[in-house]
């Protein structure tokens, strides 16, 4: 006997007929009923008619194959498939060269009564036309949600989770999303993937798989190591992801048929893309400083840096990008297609010393800021506290789990009064408990002292100090030079007046 329940059945609420128990019910009474011995009861639950990976359907037809039984027996063909293919594989083809008879009792279908196959070969295109049916219903309902930028997916993205109230919404998730804003930060600041992967792993904070498993959400990524290390692909993929922005983008892979497991990826063009679905975690003008910083493709120098001006400087008479070299005392930058080319000497050196072209552009840039930026009250807003945020929230939990580790204490102590647990269990999981009790408590302190610190908040005038003070640009950050320069070109220096022409093309 097989029986099968799918998905979709479930979903459409089918009569109580339609369940694993009153199949079983059914077969077996028809099994007594004719005489029959019972072989095996073979059960699939929450498995697709057109599924041929169905772990008991295989079984089955691995003892079918071994000739254990004589007949095969549905409530329906469709339990048994909704694929017109495996229906002639083994229903008209293999199933009489084992010698097995197949009968769908809802069907009124038998191999064994001659001018039957036809009307199993109908039912069987029926039963498939209607998977195909209910695989467009399904993929119309899911793109016209797209289309409302309405989140279908299982879990959202790393800094986001599910809007309680709406599983169809995603809210920000206080603890991931400020890491996902200190990587950005990071990469405006000039540090690569690699080395950012190697800033969070230094700091203990674990990858998105493996935060997601400590917090109980199951997914469907393995979890590759015991570690829950990141490395430049995640990092990558977080620093590329425009829905950080607000906007929600679905539809980017999709599966090659109902029929297939196969997933293949979409045409950015077929993409879904709503603007404004979610709170973003990462501003626009942000994510487009980062966009810049990662197509300038920037070296490091082995420390995990890039300089100040990484990418942006161009050979004036070839236009290739002028890399870093060194005599043992200075750092120079060059033309790249000259060092490449070797004894062709495709162009000239267009040497030019790295630490004066920094001062040179940051001066430019002090210059400009301070020239024409005005700093007004309205321009200094105190920064909305993420770690407040991710602090309040991971109190809550600590507070939620150590209630429940009072509730464990005191049952534990009404077991050891009624006998239930013996005095050396008692000792054992009451320590346990305490322990973990006690780290609790330490880290819940150790939170509200941080929190306590913060209950001050900035006045505007200290801001306006602050700004003033970063508006010296003692120090340039490297988001800055992104930001306004498009472009600095070195000539090849004069070698009768050694004069150096340097041309800097500004966004602005």
């Amino acid at each position: 006997m097989y029986t099968r329940l799918s998905k979709e059945d479930e979903d459409k609420q089918q009569p109580e007929s339609e369940s694993i128990q009153n199949q079983k019910s059914l077969l077996t009474r028809y099994a007594v009923d004719h005489g029959w011995d019972i072989y095996s009861i073979f059960c699939d639950e929450d498995y697709s008619g057109v599924d041929s990976q169905r772990p008991d359907f295989n079984r089955m037809i691995e003892a079918a194959k071994q000739k254990k039984f004589q007949i095969v027996l549905c409530k329906s063909q469709s339990r048994f498939t909704r694929d017109m293919e495996l229906v002639e594989k083994y229903i008209h083809g293999l199933f009489p060269i084992w010698g097995i008879r197949f009968i769908a009792v809802a069907d009124n279908a038998d191999t064994e009564v001659k001018g039957n196959k036809k009307a199993r070969q109908i039912n069987g295109l029926v039963n498939e036309w209607y998977l195909e049916d209910l695989s467009e219903n399904v993929r119309m309902v899911f793109d016209l949600k797209r289309k409302e930028g309405k989140y279908i997916g299982g879990f959202p993205i790393y800094g986001y989770c599910k809007d309680p109230a709406d599983k169809n919404h995603i809210i920000p998730d206080p603890e991931a999303a400020e890491v996902v804003r200190q990587i950005y930060q990071w990469s405006l600041e000039g540090h690569g993937r690699q080395n950012i992967a190697y800033m969070l792993n230094q700091r203990g904070i674990p990858n998105p798989t493996r935060y997601k498993a400590e917090r109980g959400w199951t997914c469907n990524h393995p979890i590759k190591n015991d570690f829950g290390l990141w490395n430049k692909v995640t990092v990558g993929r977080i620093l590329t992801n425009e829905m950080y922005t607000g906007v929600m983008i679905q539809g980017r892979r999709k599966k090659v048929s109902y029929k297939s497991k196969v997933i293949i990826d979409t045409p950015e063009s077929e993409w879904y893309r709503v603007e404004g679905t979610h709170e973003p975690i990462i501003d626009r003008a942000t994510f487009e400083a980062v966009q810049r910083g990662l197509k300038l493709r920037t070296r490091t120098d082995g420390t995990g840096e890039a300089h100040l001006l990484s990418g942006l400087v161009k050979c004036a008479d070839c236009g290739s990008t002028m890399s870093k070299c060194s005599n043992g005392k200075q750092t120079y930058l060059r033309c790249k297609l000259y060092a490449d080319s070797g004894s062709q000497k495709l162009c000239t050196r267009h040497s030019v010393r790295l630490d004066q072209l920094i001062d040179l552009i940051s001066e430019r840039i002090r210059y400009y800021v301070q020239t024409y930026y005005r700093l007004a009250p309205n321009d200094i807003q105190p920064q909305k506290d993420t770690r407040r945020e991710a602090l309040e929230q991971e109190k809550k939990s600590l507070s939620a789990q150590l209630e429940k580790r009072s509730q464990a204490l005191k049952t534990l102590y009404l077991d050891k009064v009624a006998g239930i647990l013996s005095e050396g269990q008692f000792v054992e999981l009451n320590q346990s408990f305490l322990q973990e009790k006690s780290r609790l408590e330490r880290r819940l302190d150790s939170i509200k002292e941080e929190l306590a610190e913060r209950e001050q908040p900035q006045q505007q005038a200290d801001l306006m100090e602050r700004a003033r003070e970063l508006l010296k640009l003692e120090t340039v950050p490297r988001e800055l030079v992104v930001g306004l320069v498009e472009k600095i070109e070195v000539c090849e220096k004069d070698p009768e007046t050694g004069r150096q022409e340097i041309r800097v093309t500004w966004r602005f």
